[in-house]
């Protein structure tokens, strides 16, 4: 997950595919469409995994990770001839898409393994994908220097390496409770914020004084051996497991263990406390296109078709519409608003950087506290989704009315619920619709964020900035066909377009409280008691495997 967050990365190179190309920021902006539409509408990602196995869907997505970005490096290094615009479209939409293939193997399947601690699990992983922005430049920096344009190779290389090393380690594993289950995944938040910090200390440090090349390398040396320490406590925790089974299972523990001998352990003993949960199961085995109009109870598993067309599905697509492609567009323009803002190239990696941070800890405030808040004061999870919708909002006003250093407090608060809006998506899909199709669901639920990232960006946005800069040139007595990049300088150039994006954040927030009101009361029961059954019966089949193999030894 730490390597699926590259798209994040494209305000850092963007300008030198502007540069090198020469588009005007119009095209920039419809490129940046494409690299949201397939950073986003992971469909055929989700119905692959429904009938393939997990590796098999990392394999694909490893494949068209270095495909879609080893082409465009190509193309900014003048080693293939200048494609057209739609070549490069559609090479960024390949590239992009393929971290919909390591979010769906990887994701959805830690979700079906934890489905009890779903909120936690969705904001860890997602926080590494928030991560991922200050890991690649730390690591570029280490391998190729101040060279944006070889950052393009490195995204394309290194996702791709990762999912080919793991692709078997990655795989659904029959539910069961672990003792220290929620242990270990605060283990593993203290790792990452650590690791958060570490990255944000690195990037303001950088900023400040100028690393030499062996610098660059001790802080990659080191940002890697905390991203790998998690390691470390999945090895105890394995190494714990297998040694409690071999206990359980060795003849001396048997003995001492075992029912008196005038007791025998029955399977019709344990078959029937299992019976209301195997009756439910058996009624959810229905097509993923079946009953669209007779819709299950929330929390239950919807099929695809009646998810996509139920009343709640249509209020998170206007949400996500609204708060997403503001989000998106935010982002994917910030290298432009720090250089129209007069902020050199070193500090515009740095806004990009702290906002993938902040995007880290968005994710994980929405995954780690909103589940506690929801557990303990049955907040529905919406509502927090409502908050993180006016942060957006205030980012905007931000940026509309800058002053200086005002990017860096925009770029956090941005960087922030940009994060939290994801993970709070993903784990409400999961409440409302429930887990059997939630690889194609928490797809399709975000489909509607790369449309309002073109509406917002393409055609608000970009044509807004293009009329500025068209304003400047032809104050000094310019035409557009005398330069070859339109670029436009100060605090007018993004005001009204970001003014605009405010209002639209604004929207969603009161479109999402309508969601609120409407999923209160189910909220306010207990929305994983149907898993809390399932872990029961498969503990118990476990002890019937057990028992006799107690019976047979005593035999």
């Amino acid at each position: 997950m730490a390597g699926a967050g590259a798209t994040y990365l494209f305000g850092v190179y963007s300008k030198d595919i502007k540069a090198t190309l020469g588009y005007d920021q119009s095209t920039l902006n419809l490129m940046s469409t494409f690299k949201d539409l397939g950073a986003n509408v992971g469909v055929l990602s989700g119905l692959l995994a429904e009938v393939t196995p997990t590796w098999f869907v990392l394999l694909v997505g490893a494949v068209m990770n270095f495909a879609g970005y080893f082409m465009i490096w190509c193309a900014v290094t003048k080693k293939i001839p200048t494609p057209q615009v739609w070549h490069m479209c559609a090479y960024i939409c390949i590239g992009a898409n393929s971290q919909n293939f390591a979010n769906t193997g990887s994701l959805v399947t830690c979700v079906k393994n934890f489905p009890e601690s779903r909120g936690i699990m969705l904001g860890l992983m997602k926080g590494f994908v928030g991560l991922s922005g200050a890991l690649f430049t730390q690591l570029y920096y280490a391998i190729y220097g101040n060279d944006s344009k070889s950052l393009i190779l490195l995204i394309g290389w290194l996702p791709a390496a990762i999912s080919l090393v793991f692709v078997y380690n990655i795989r659904i594993m029959k539910i069961s409770r672990h003792p220290n289950e929620h242990k270990v995944f605060h283990e593993y938040l203290t790792i990452s914020v650590i690791l958060a910090l570490l990255l944000m200390g690195l990037t303001i440090a950088q900023k400040k004084v100028t690393f030499p090349r062996i610098g660059y390398v001790l802080s990659a040396v080191v940002v890697c051996v905390m991203l790998f320490s998690p390691l470390a406590i999945a090895i105890r925790e394995e190494y714990y497991t297998w040694r409690h089974r071999k206990q359980i299972t060795t003849p001396t523990s048997i003995i001492v263990e075992a029912t008196p001998p005038t007791e025998t352990v029955s399977k019709s003993e344990i078959e029937p406390e299992c019976t209301e949960t195997e009756i439910v199961m058996k009624n959810q085995e229905d097509s993923c296109c079946t009953n669209i109009c007779k819709r299950p109870k929330r929390g239950q598993d919807y099929t695809i078709l009646q998810a996509l067309t139920s009343a709640d599905m249509l209020l998170l697509f206007v949400a996500t519409f609204c708060g997403l492609g503001c989000s998106l567009t935010a982002v994917d323009n910030l290298g432009q608003i720090g250089e129209s803002l007069g902020y050199p190239q070193l500090t515009i990696s740095t806004f990009v950087s702290l906002l993938s941070i902040w995007n880290y800890f968005g994710r994980v405030f929405a995954g780690f506290v909103s589940e506690k808040i929801l557990l303990k004061y049955k907040v529905p999870r919406p509502s927090i989704m409502a908050f993180a919708l006016l942060l957006s909002a205030v980012g905007d006003l931000l940026i509309a009315f800058p002053w200086p250093g005002s990017v860096y407090p925009a770029s956090l608060v941005l960087g922030f619920s940009y994060g939290a809006q994801l993970t709070l998506l993903f784990t409400i899909v999961s409440e409302l619709f429930g887990l059997k199709y939630y690889s194609t669901l928490f797809n399709c639920s975000q489909l509607a964020s790369p449309l309002g990232s073109y509406v917002l960006n393409v055609r608000v946005v970009g044509k807004l900035y293009d009329r500025e800069a068209l304003k400047q040139l032809a104050a000094k007595g310019l035409t557009r066909s005398m330069v070859k990049e339109l670029t436009c300088m100060g605090k007018q150039c993004y005001r009204l377009s970001f003014l605009i994006l405010a209002a639209a954040n604004f929207c969603a927030f009161f479109v999402t409280l309508i969601l609120v009101a409407r999923t209160r009361k189910y909220y306010r029961g207990d929305i994983y008691k149907r898993f809390r059954d399932e872990m029961e019966a498969n503990e118990k089949e476990m002890a019937l495997k057990q028992a006799q193999e107690i019976q047979e030894v005593k035999k």
